[in-house]
């Protein structure tokens, strides 16, 4: 697997994560002057421009001229591994290509993801760093989807959680996109308020 973030349940002794299969390449570019941009544009992100490095670094997926992967899906899963035993105990599909084709079709192909998950001490895990833009909850024990909801933007980065001072567990969720994965912009924040236990 090519590892994202993890994240462990240290009383059950396993780890959930979102390995992902995606080529990627890097290209370093000779830059004119120690702040010139080389790799991006005026007012824009300065993602891999290496500012008073003698290269910037050009990054992107491994794709055909028509801007398709250059290997077939699926290219992102989730999987939990027995930290017992090393061995995998799970592996699924994971994301839609809803919101990376031009075609907003559902198609659950499995996709890559920036952001790390959560674990709750109820047993779930929850994730919304893929390139689609969802918040999904996991059935630690099998990596069964057994919730999602839908974002106003991507979410790629690890949600958080805390508990309320009306006892209450809440998951928090930033929704802002990310420059270096084409997934739109936001700036929601957005909390769920779990089940109250008992």
């Amino acid at each position: 697997f090519n590892w994202g973030a993890v994240a462990v349940d240290p009383n059950r002794q396993v780890m959930f994560a979102m390995p992902v299969y995606l080529a990627f390449t890097s290209k370093m570019i000779p830059r004119p002057d120690k702040y010139a941009r080389v790799v991006t544009k005026e007012g824009g992100d300065v993602f891999n421009e290496n500012f008073g490095a003698p290269y910037a670094a050009k990054m992107g997926a491994f794709l055909s001229p028509l801007g398709l992967p250059c290997q077939a899906p699926p290219w992102g899963y989730v999987a939990g591994v027995d930290l017992t035993t090393g061995k995998t105990i799970y592996k699924h599909v994971n994301g839609t290509v809803r919101d990376l084709s031009p075609i907003p079709l559902p198609f659950k192909m499995g996709v890559p993801g920036i952001g790390g998950p959560i674990i709750t001490k109820g047993g779930v895990a929850f994730l919304s760093g893929t390139l689609d833009y969802y918040v999904r909850g996991y059935d630690l024990k099998t990596g069964k989807e057994i919730w999602h909801d839908r974002l106003p933007a991507g979410g790629q980065a690890t949600p958080s959680s805390y508990l309320g001072s009306d006892g209450r567990q809440y998951l928090i969720v930033v929704a802002g996109g990310h420059g270096s994965t084409g997934t739109a912009a936001g700036d929601s924040i957005i909390a769920y308020a779990l089940p109250k236990a008992g």
